[in-house]
């Protein structure tokens, strides 16, 4: 399909359905690295997070975005009408992907909605002579740049992270999307043969495999005296894919046999309830901590401390958390599942079934069992694994390639 802008200029946006947000940095890491490159990125995101950024960058990053749907909703409404207007002579491939959507889709009206930005999208990157559309998570954005595509915008790409992607395939049209990118970036290996299952055979040479990736300033080189023994720290969302109540109950089993041991927990979210009531039941006031969301260098700090990095979940793609561990020298009990037995292995970490309490504070314990010196070493093997499969420059230069830089 030809398309008005494609040949014009080869600056890429990224567009996000939430930029900056503290649970993506990741995205804001993957931007830096390739600026850093010389590639010129635009962000662009779809609506204004209402979180308090904590990290100083991302208040930065806020002042460089544009956002698709602004504060005011009269204001917006005539803007996505205005913008829709204007795309009425190349609206009828887009209707007709639009048609198709709303039978895939659960919510019927939300094409529909995706529609009225993707016109405002290419508004946008008409002025802006955007070549190229990058996105993150192939949902409701991608269909946005999907859309915008069809009324002759940019080319565009996506990264595909899972579990959300694979949980309905189905009903966000991923065999579609997937036919009319450019390309699409799987994180891990075991992403990229999920992907397999969805496209057409025909698509797969299409499918690369690129990492996310940990800033450089955050790896170390020695840390071992910080260790506190008998601390573990868990870094995320307060979830329920997450593992936190499973997390707690295991660490209840550890607290019986060791009262000085210690679980910190970096992160909020709709679980912190449930959570604060079982520490209150259980007599765990000072034996686990709270600390919310905090930014990348507090989160380094703790790592410092933990004798563990505890990532118990039950739906992963493949977490940054556990690449930021092995960058400061901490292993990692985490489950099998998803891409995380790729970069977590006996080596540098334990992984334990998803969901079973016991098999989780026998690693525990283990971890309890094992000298400073030991885990350091084990951490030190998770940070060589991380600078050859996870480096910022490299995984940049891969994405710049299939940018067509």
């Amino acid at each position: 399909m030809k398309n008005d802008m494609e040949k014009v200029s080869a600056k890429v946006a990224y567009l996000v359905n939430q930029y900056p947000k503290i649970s993506h940095t990741f995205i804001r890491r993957e931007i830096l690295a390739l600026e850093a490159q010389g590639t010129s990125v635009v962000r662009i995101s779809v609506r204004e997070t209402q979180e308090q950024l904590s990290d100083s960058i991302d208040r930065e990053e806020k002042k460089i975005t544009h956002y698709i749907l602004g504060q005011s909703k009269v204001k917006t409404a005539w803007n996505l009408i205005k913008a829709f207007l204007l795309c009425l002579p190349k609206l009828l491939p887009a209707l007709r992907s639009t048609v198709f959507l709303c039978k895939r889709s659960c919510a019927l009206l939300r094409p529909i909605i995706y529609l009225f930005e993707a016109c405002s999208l290419y508004q946008f990157c008409k002025k802006q002579n955007i070549g190229h559309i990058h996105v993150h998570f192939g949902t409701n954005s991608t269909t946005v740049a999907m859309l915008c595509r069809k009324l002759g915008g940019p080319t565009y790409s996506m990264t595909i992270h899972g579990p959300e992607e694979f949980d309905s395939p189905k009903a966000i049209a991923l065999d579609e999307k997937i036919r009319h990118a450019k390309f699409v970036v799987a994180i891990s290996s075991y992403c990229r043969s999920q992907l397999f299952r969805w496209a057409q055979s025909s698509d797969w040479p299409k499918i690369a495999e690129v990492h996310c990736v940990v800033n450089t300033e955050f790896l170390v080189s020695d840390n071992e005296s910080a260790i506190e023994p008998k601390r573990f720290l868990s870094v995320g969302r307060l979830c329920e894919q997450k593992g936190q109540m499973l997390l707690l109950a295991a660490f209840h089993k550890v607290y019986l046999r060791h009262p000085d041991a210690q679980l910190h927990l970096i992160g909020d979210g709709e679980f912190r309830e449930p959570i604060e009531k079982f520490i209150q039941e259980h007599g765990l006031q000072n034996n686990v901590y709270l600390h919310g969301w905090r930014d990348s260098n507090y989160i380094a700090e703790q790592l410092d401390k933990c004798s563990a990095m505890v990532l118990p979940s039950f739906a992963e793609g493949l977490p940054v958390v556990i690449m930021e561990a092995f960058a400061r020298c901490r292993p990692v009990i985490s489950t099998y599942i998803a891409g995380i037995p790729e970069l977590v292995t006996p080596d540098c970490g334990w992984l334990v079934p998803a969901g079973h309490i016991e098999k989780l504070s026998e690693a525990m314990e283990e971890a309890l069992s094992t000298s400073p010196s030991q885990l350091y070493a084990m951490g030190n093997r998770g940070l060589n694994k991380i600078n050859q499969a996870h480096n910022p420059a490299i995984e940049a230069k891969k994405l710049s390639s299939l940018f067509g830089g």
